[in-house]
């Protein structure tokens, strides 16, 4: 079994074991948080989370209290980097061997009657490996959310073309008639070149939109200078660029050089080619503001709309929705979960 690195709790947690050891007595200070039972975090650290960084810190909250667990779905998405959405409802475990799948509150032990392959990750844990954790996933997220994990596997992998070959294969393997279908459309469009969850999602809705296929991460050299965009209609002359929020995190000085230098290389680019847009993940996931950029852009509808399909975009059964996340951390609910971005370590 192979040793991986994963991805370690954003917050301190804290056993309610070791209460004797501290002066703070965890379940009554006022400065703490019960992530899970037994189980702290100091409020402050706990509030500036994202809904993503929640979530793996409620998965290692129950690996404290129960070593040996086996994290599958989006547990072991969430402890390999791979993305997750809003923040799930669930912890997921799997355990070989059982006559059934079982749930105990927000814990779930799932069961197969494939054998699962297994990675052996820091901290003693335990994970499905990332291309049977994009298979177990790509069954019951959204089509467009399972398209972002299958393209994070691959591009994680150290050989893209075998983790495509072994994600295909195991969409083959499958026993279970459950997502069959789903899986198919994945193995289709599985890609290690988009470099991000908004890219990939991109790349679903541009499609259900009728719009043309893209050629993805292509490179410019213009001026001596070497660019890459997200997607490049080549026949249109046409550069589409999926906007993360990267750019605007850090000092103002780096954020107002970052935007500088991509002012810069945006002028460049459209002074060669046709036309430029941008749009960030609230336009994808609402799909019609991304319909209105790309017929701006010049291109033409080629497919019929599959508003079946964009359908699915508009809620994810299997996170919790901004009013279930507030009433957990007493605040007022935020947006609305389509407008969430998933975690940025896909």
């Amino acid at each position: 079994m192979p040793l991986i690195t994963l991805h370690p709790s954003p917050v301190e947690l804290y056993l309610a074991a070791d209460d004797g050891i501290g002066s703070t007595r965890l379940r009554t200070a006022a400065t703490m948080l019960r992530v899970r039972f037994r189980v702290y975090a100091r409020s402050a650290a706990w509030a500036k989370l994202h809904p993503w960084e929640r979530y793996l810190s409620r998965v290692h909250a129950y690996a404290l209290v129960s070593p040996g667990a086996v994290f599958c779905l989006e547990s072991a998405a969430v402890l390999l980097g791979m993305p997750v959405f809003g923040e799930p409802r669930d912890i997921h475990t799997y355990a070989q061997g059982r006559p059934t799948s079982t749930r105990y509150g927000d814990v779930v032990i799932h069961t197969s009657a494939q054998d699962r392959p297994l990675f052996a990750g820091t901290g003693g844990l335990r994970v499905t490996a990332s291309i049977q954790t994009a298979l177990d996933l790509g069954r019951v997220l959204p089509p467009a959310f399972g398209l972002a994990v299958a393209d994070s596997a691959a591009r994680s992998s150290i050989d893209a073309a075998a983790a495509i070959a072994a994600f295909r294969r195991g969409v083959t393997e499958q026993i279970s008639p459950r997502g069959r279908a789903r899986l198919r459309w994945l193995a289709d469009r599985i890609d290690a070149v988009p470099e991000s969850p908004g890219e990939s999602v991109s790349r679903a809705v541009i499609e259900w939109l009728g719009y043309p296929r893209p050629e993805l991460q292509h490179t410019f050299r213009y001026e001596g200078i070497t660019d890459r965009a997200d997607f490049f209609w080549r026949e249109y002359r046409a550069i589409g660029e999926s906007d993360g929020w990267g750019k605007y995190e850090g000092t103002p000085e780096e954020v107002r050089e970052r935007l500088r230098a991509e002012k810069v290389r945006e002028d460049r680019l459209r002074r060669y080619e046709r036309s430029f847009g941008r749009w960030d993940w609230r336009d994808t996931m609402r799909a019609e503001p991304l319909d209105r950029k790309l017929a701006l852009m010049g291109l033409p509808v080629l497919a019929r709309r599959n508003n079946a399909a964009l359908t699915t975009l508009r809620s994810h059964s299997r996170s919790l929705s901004p009013s279930e996340s507030a009433r957990r951390r007493g605040i007022s609910a935020p947006h609305q979960f389509s407008d969430a971005a998933p975690s940025l370590t896909g």
